[in-house]
């Protein structure tokens, strides 16, 4: 374990409103809203969802005036830091600063020339609010692919590395950098040749990753190479879809990689010719149940009563499947058999008065 964290024991540690990253803090997890920002009650209600669900950062994008004003009714009814999403204008990034965001995500290479980087900076500094400054492998500089032929992890890093670089020489260090790519191992590369190069928090994340089934999958491929390796201070799981299954995501990720605790985990058999129950719909109604239940243990969904109690063991509690009925299991010993319609509310009740 000491190992995997040498690289985020040493980031710099950067204050994003409330919360801190780097430095060996816990990593964070962040999504990023789909509505209209200029709706502050659409905007509003979606960020309630996510961070109930576990969201700790914000991002919004701020295309417009109306966007960098609605930032500051937003901040009004939220609890976690909102981070600016910055393209293109300057003038945005500016605004939003004004509006009290939290953060401020930009690419210096497609705000402008030095006077207009210059005057965000400036706007952050005179706020102490810190700027990610984010490269993506779809935007790389028509020099840098043609040095590397191609694009590659080591184009991706010389680009992060020449920007951050420019906002060093502004006078400026508060920094998180983020360099993203659909490809996934391009992606892991990059993250392990700049790891060594930089000291600031690096925010991670699959960009473009894809729908439910396939994002999840580069997500936990990609996010699992480079969290292992002790690099990567917060994360995003981009995915196509309802951003609460991002958070979902995020928070299974780096509990699988024993990087988080807390949260019930579900565990359940994959179905067989012994199964006799709906073991699909109660796997998945058991999973969405416990979603609000605060427990830090491990839950069994088993299919059959064969093998089913055996392989609960290892689950602090779980249910095993019959032939319309279910045997409920508790520390590996049998304390229930039940009606198969009963299984589910039996469970809750459990966990809902689940004693250490």
């Amino acid at each position: 374990m000491e190992e995997r964290n040498m690289y985020r024991d040493h980031t710099k540690t950067v204050h994003v409103g409330n919360k801190v990253i780097g430095g060996g803090n816990p990593i964070l997890i962040q999504s990023m809203t789909n509505t209209r920002t200029e709706d502050v009650k659409a905007t509003v209600e979606q960020i309630h969802h996510l961070e109930a669900a576990g969201c700790e950062i914000i991002r919004c994008t701020v295309p417009t005036l109306e966007a960098a004003q609605a930032i500051r009714e937003i901040k009004k009814e939220i609890s976690i830091p909102v981070v600016a999403d910055i393209h293109f204008d300057y003038r945005m990034a500016l605004a939003a600063i004004e509006n009290g965001a939290d953060k401020i995500r930009i690419n210096p290479g497609n705000i402008g020339d030095v006077k207009r980087v210059k005057a965000v900076v400036d706007a952050a500094k005179e706020r102490n609010i810190p700027i990610r400054v984010g490269v993506n492998s779809g935007s790389l500089e028509k020099d840098l692919v043609k040095k590397y032929n191609g694009v590659t992890a080591e184009g991706i890093v010389e680009s992060a590395l020449d920007k951050v670089h420019s906002i060093e020489d502004l006078g400026y260090d508060n920094l998180v950098v983020s360099i993203k790519s659909s490809d996934v191992m391009m992606c892991v590369k990059a993250h392990e040749l700049i790891a060594k190069e930089i000291s600031y928090p690096l925010h991670v994340g699959i960009t473009e990753a894809g729908t439910l089934l396939s994002g999840n999958i580069k997500s936990a491929i990609g996010l699992g190479l480079i969290l292992n390796q002790g690099i990567g201070d917060t994360i995003r799981v981009s995915l196509t879809g309802d951003p609460v299954e991002e958070i979902k995501s995020a928070k299974l990720i780096l509990r699988t990689l024993g990087l988080r605790k807390g949260g019930i985990e579900v565990v359940s058999c994959p179905t067989c010719g012994r199964t006799s129950i709906d073991l699909i719909g109660l796997a998945n109604a058991v999973e969405n149940m416990v979603q609000d239940i605060p427990l830090d243990i491990k839950v069994a969904v088993m299919g059959c009563v064969v093998n089913g109690p055996g392989e609960a063991k290892e689950a602090d509690i779980g249910i095993a499947g019959g032939k319309g009925e279910g045997l409920l299991i508790k520390k590996g010993e049998i304390i229930k058999k039940l009606p198969e319609d009963q299984l589910l509310e039996a469970l809750r009740e459990e966990l809902l008065n689940w004693e250490k």
